[in-house]
C-alpha cells in the first residue's frame, strides 16, 4: 500500500511539472526576462518546492538524515537529468547547444555545495539550534541571485532585438498564465507535504534507513518536477529554460539546507546527521558540476556516443555515488 501511495504522489508531481514547464515558458516571454533567468529563478524555485516542503516537514518531524538526504540526492539526480537531455539532442552535445553563461551558475552552485560539505566536516559553533553555516548559505544564495540577475540582464539587453522576434505566446493573456502556474505550483506543494511520512514508512519497511531513502527514493520523487519541466522545455525548443531550471534548482536546494536547519529545533542540521553517506553526495555533486563546467568551456562539437563525454561522466559519477551510499547505509 505504501508503494502505491508513493507511485500516486510521483504521478501527480509529474503531471503538475509538465504544466509548470509550458506556463514557465509563457511567463519567460511575457515578462521579457528570458528563458535562462526564468528557469534559474522562477521555475527553479517552483520545481524545488517539493524539496522545500519535504525537507521542512522532515525537519519538523526530527528526521535530519531524511531532510538532508533529500536535498543532496535531489541535487545529484537533477544533474543526471542533463545526461537524459543530452541523449535526446541528436549528434550535437548538450554543452555545444547551451548558453555558456550557465558557467556562472555552476560556479556559484559549487561554492554553496562546498560550504555544506564544510559544515558536515567541521563541528562549528551554533546560535541556539541554528548552525553557523546557515547564515553563510543564505548570504551566498542572495549574492548568487544578484550576480545572476545582473549578468542575465546585461545579456538580455544585448540580445533584445533577437528576442523580440521570437514571440510565440502573444495570444495567451498574462493573467491566465499566472493562474495556471499558481495552480500547478499548489498541486506540487500538496504532493510534497505527504512525502516525509511516506519516506519514513519506506525506511522502516525496507530497512534501508533514512539517509539512503532520502538520497534515492525521496530525492528522485521530489526531482520529478525538474524531469517533467526539463523534458517539456526541450520539446518546446527552450533548452536554456531546461538547463536553467536544473542549475537553479540545485542553487535553491542549498538554500533549503538553511531552511531545514531552522525547522530542526533539536540542533544544527549538519551536526545532527549520521554516517558518511551525505559526504559522498556532496563530493558527487561537486564532481558532476565540474564535468559540466569543463564540457561547457571545452565546447565539443560532436558526440562520439549516444551522450557526450561530459554527460557520460555525470551519469557514471551518479551511479558510483549511489553504490557508495548503499554500501555506507549502515554507517
Amino acid at each position: 500500500m505504501i508503494w502505491l501511495a508513493f507511485a500516486l504522489v510521483a504521478g501527480i508531481t509529474v503531471a503538475a511539472g509538465t504544466v509548470l514547464a509550458r506556463t514557465g515558458d509563457i511567463l519567460a516571454e511575457k515578462t521579457k526576462m528570458g528563458r535562462t533567468w526564468t528557469g534559474l529563478i522562477l521555475v527553479a524555485a517552483t520545481t524545488s518546492l517539493p524539496e522545500l516542503f519535504t525537507g521542512a516537514s522532515a525537519a519538523v518531524q526530527d528526521l535530519p538524515d531524511l531532510a538532508l538526504g533529500d536535498v543532496l540526492g535531489s541535487s545529484m539526480f537533477n544533474l543526471l537529468i542533463l545526461s537524459m537531455l543530452d541523449m535526446l539532442g541528436g549528434r550535437v552535445p548538450l554543452s555545444a547547444r547551451a548558453n555558456q553563461g550557465h558557467a556562472l551558475t555552476i560556479g556559484l552552485g559549487m561554492l554553496l555545495v562546498g560550504v555544506v560539505g564544510l559544515g558536515l566536516l567541521a563541528p562549528l559553533p551554533s546560535v541556539g539550534w541554528i548552525g553557523a553555516m546557515t547564515p553563510v548559505i543564505l548570504g551566498i544564495y542572495l549574492l548568487a541571485a544578484r550576480l545572476i540577475f545582473l549578468f542575465e540582464r546585461r545579456r538580455q539587453t544585448q540580445q533584445a532585438s533577437r528576442l523580440a522576434a521570437e514571440l510565440r505566446y502573444a495570444h495567451v493573456p498574462l493573467a491566465s498564465a499566472v493562474r495556471r502556474y499558481a495552480l500547478a505550483a499548489a498541486v506540487v506543494i500538496a504532493a510534497a507535504v505527504t512525502l516525509p511520512g511516506i519516506g519514513e514508512q519506506l525506511a522502516r519497511d525496507t530497512g534501508l534507513g533514512q539517509a539512503l531513502v532520502g538520497n534515492l527514493l525521496i530525492a528522485i520523487t521530489t526531482s520529478l518536477p525538474e524531469v517533467a519541466v526539463s523534458l517539456a522545455a526541450v520539446r518546446l525548443g527552450a533548452l536554456d529554460l531546461a538547463i536553467g531550471n536544473i542549475l537553479g534548482s540545485n542553487l535553491f536546494n542549498m538554500l533549503i539546507v538553511a531552511v531545514d536547519d531552522v525547522f530542526l529545533t533539536s540542533g544544527p542540521l549538519l551536526s545532527s546527521v549520521t554516517g558518511s553517506s551525505h559526504l559522498v553526495s556532496v563530493l558527487a555533486v561537486l564532481i558532476m558540476n565540474a564535468l559540466l563546467l569543463i564540457g561547457l568551456t571545452y565546447h565539443a562539437l560532436k558526440k562520439q556516443l549516444v551522450v557526450a563525454w561530459d554527460t557520460a561522466g555525470i551519469a557514471l559519477t551518479y551511479l558510483v555515488a549511489v553504490a557508495l551510499i548503499f554500501a555506507l547505509r549502515g554507517g
